[in-house]
C-alpha cells in the first residue's frame, strides 16, 4: 500500500510528502517473510528518515539494498521492540557531532502547541548553575512573562533561588523539582560577602497554559543624537508576526535610524517570520534573495523539476500574509520597514537557528555588528513528519512524530557553503565580546545592563572594558541547564506553507 507522510516544515506550516512504496525494502518475488511484521511505528520511522532525512545517503541502513532479505529488514526493526527512540537514534548520521538536532516525540499535539508558543509553565525563564566542589545548584531568573504565575508570585529578572518546595536543589534532584512538578514555591536567596543568604519563600505557583509573546520589550534610545530602536525578541513565533510589525511601525513613527536587536535568548522559530523581520529591518524588495535552501538529492531534484529552481530561494517581502480560519481568507498586512543598514545584534550561545538566519541573510547587504558571545551554529532545518496514509487521513493509531533535519539554509552568497567551516561551526563570532551573569541582571532597557551598555559603548566608540561576568570572588560555578533546553522548539526553524508532493518518481 502506498503511504504518505504529512510533513510540517519546521523552518511553520504543513508540508506533506508522499512516500512511495518503492522506498520500502520490498521482498523478492515469491519470498515469504519468516519473521513477524514490524509494527507501523517502526516502519513509519524507517521510511520517513529514508525519504526526507538530509543525510540519508550517509547512513548505510537507509540505503536501498542494505538488507539482503525482508527477513533481515524486519529482524532489524523488531529488535528495537517498542524502543522507538533507540531506533530513531540508530538511523541518524554522526549523532552529536554532525546531527545534533534531529529528534522524535510521542505526541504531536503538544508539539503543535509549541509552534504557537503555547506551553504549560509557571511563566519564567531561568538558568541553573552548579557550585564547584558541591552538588548544590542555584538558579537565576532571566525574565518573567506578564500575567504569569511567576509574575503573580512577585518574581522578577535577576532574582536568585536556591530551593524548591523547601528542598535544596542538587545535581540529582533539580529535574524532578522543577520540570516534573506543576505546583511549587521557591526559596529566594542573595549573595553577601561571598555567602549565600537564604531569603523568603514565594507563594505557591501552579503551572498554567500560557502563550508567550516573543516581542518582549521595546524602547527608543537617543544614542549620540540618533534615534535607536531597542527590541528584545525571544522567539520567531509566527502567531505574533503582526505584533512584531506593529513594533516596527512604532519605531518608524519615532524616527528610528538604527536598531539594537536583542536575540540573546532567541533560539529560533519560523523561517517565514525571519523573512518578515529581515524585511522590517532592511528592505521589502521582493526581487532580492534573503536565503536559499538545500534539501537531500531526491527532494532538491524533485522541487527543481516540479516547481523550478527558484522555489528553493526565499525573498524579502512587502507584506505579511495570514490565513484567517473564521473567514477562510488570507489577510495581508503591509510590512513596516525601517529601511536601515545599521544593525547591532546582541547574541549569546543561546542565539540559534532562525536568529542566525537573520544575521547571515542580511550580511551580504550590509555589515551586521554582533555584541555578546558566539551563537550556537545551527544552519540546518527540520520538518515535523507525521504518519499519514493519504493527504487527508492521519494514522489514528498513534501520535508519534519525527523532527529530522531535512535541509540546509544559506544566504544569497551560499554561505555557509561548508557547515564545518571556521566561523560557522562554532557559531557566528561577535565583533565585541560581552556577557551577562547572575550578578548583573538589570532590567531590560537599563543603559547599565551589561550587554546593552556594551552595545551602546561599541556604537559611540567608548573604550570601556568589555562586560564580563561579575563573579563573586571565591565562588565558581558551571552552567547546568536553561529552562529553554526543555522546550521542544528551543532551537528550531519552521517554514510557512502547505503543499503536497505526490508525484515523486521511483528511485
Amino acid at each position: 500500500m502506498k503511504r504518505a507522510y504529512k510533513i510540517l516544515l519546521l523552518l511553520s506550516a504543513v508540508l506533506i510528502l508522499g512516500l512511495n512504496a518503492c522506498e520500502k525494502e520490498i521482498p523478492p518475488e515469491n519470498e515469504e517473510p519468516e519473521v513477524e511484521d514490524p509494527d507501523e511505528i517502526s516502519l513509519f520511522i524507517y521510511e520517513g528518515l529514508k525519504d526526507v532525512y538530509l543525510w540519508y545517503d550517509m547512513v548505510d541502513k537507509l540505503e536501498n539494498g542494505y538488507f539482503d532479505t525482508t527477513k533481515d529488514f524486519y529482524t532489524y526493526l523488531n529488535n528495537f521492540g517498542s524502543n522507538y527512540e533507540d531506533l530513531f537514534e540508530d538511523l541518524l548520521y554522526q549523532r552529536g557531532t554532525v546531527d545534533r538536532w534531529s529528534w522524535i516525540v510521542d505526541d504531536y499535539e503538544e508539539l503543535e502547541n509549541s509552534f504557537a508558543g503555547i506551553s504549560k509553565s509557571m511563566g519564567y525563564d531561568f538558568r541553573l548553575v552548579q557550585i564547584y566542589g558541591s552538588n548544590d545548584i542555584f538558579g537565576y531568573i532571566r525574565y518573567v512573562l506578564p500575567g504569569s504565575p511567576a509574575e503573580g508570585a512577585g518574581l522578577k529578572r535577576g532574582d536568585l533561588f536556591l530551593k524548591v518546595n523547601g528542598q535544596q536543589m542538587t545535581i540529582d534532584n533539580y529535574m524532578d523539582l522543577l520540570f516534573n512538578n506543576d505546583s511549587y514555591y521557591l526559596t529566594l536567596m542573595s549573595i553577601v560577602d561571598n555567602e549565600f543568604i537564604v531569603g523568603e519563600d514565594t507563594e505557591v505557583m501552579n503551572a498554567v497554559v500560557l502563550q508567550e509573546n516573543p516581542v518582549y520589550y521595546t524602547d527608543v534610545l537617543d544614542i549620540g543624537g540618533v534615534q535607536t530602536g531597542y527590541l528584545v525578541y525571544n522567539a520567531f513565533t509566527s502567531n505574533f508576526d503582526v505584533e512584531l510589525n506593529q513594533a516596527f511601525q512604532d519605531f518608524k513613527d519615532q524616527g528610528v535610524q538604527r536598531l539594537i536587536l536583542d536575540l540573546r535568548y532567541n533560539g529560533g522559530g519560523s523561517i517565514q517570520t525571519a523573512i518578515y523581520l529581515a524585511s522590517m529591518i532592511y528592505d521589502t524588495d521582493d526581487t532580492k534573495i534573503f536565503a536559499k535552501s538545500e534539501w537531500n538529492d531526491k527532494y532538491t531534484a524533485y522541487i527543481k523539476s516540479t516547481y523550478g529552481a527558484d522555489y528553493l530561494n526565499y525573498y524579502f517581502t512587502e507584506v505579511i500574509e495570514k490565513y484567517d480560519e473564521d473567514t477562510q481568507t488570507t489577510l495581508t498586512y503591509d510590512i513596516s520597514s525601517l529601511g536601515i543598514s545599521e544593525l547591532y545584534v546582541i547574541t549569546s550561545k543561546s542565539t540559534a537557528s532562525a536568529s542566525e538566519l537573520v544575521i547571515n541573510g542580511l550580511e551580504p547587504y550590509f555589515d551586521v555588528k554582533l555584541i555578546g558571545k558566539n551563537t550556537t551554529g545551527k544552519y540546518v532545518g527540520s520538518v515535523t513528519v507525521k504518519d499519514y496514509y493519504t493527504r487527508e487521513n492521519l494514522n489514528p493509531s498513534h501520535k508519534w512524530a519525527m523532527q529530522p533535519i531535512v535541509l540546509k539554509i544559506t544566504n544569497t552568497l551560499g554561505n555557509p557553503a561548508d557547515l564545518s567551516a571556521p566561523g560557522y561551526v562554532n557559531g557566528l563570532q561577535p565583533d565585541f565580546e560581552a556577557s551577562e551573569d547572575y550578578k548583573n541582571l538589570l532590567p531590560f532597557g537599563d543603559e547599565n545592563e551589561p550587554l546593552l551598555k556594551a552595545t551602546i559603548d561599541y556604537i559611540i566608540g567608548a573604550k570601556s572594558a568589555r562586560a564580563k561576568p561579575a563573579l563573586v570572588e571565591g565562588i565558581d560555578y558551571r552552567v547546568v541547564a536553561d529552562s529553554r533546553d526543555f522546550k521542544p522548539l528551543s532551537k528550531e526553524m519552521y517554514l510557512e506553507g502547505d503543499f503536497w508532493i505526490k508525484d515523486k518518481q521511483q528511485k
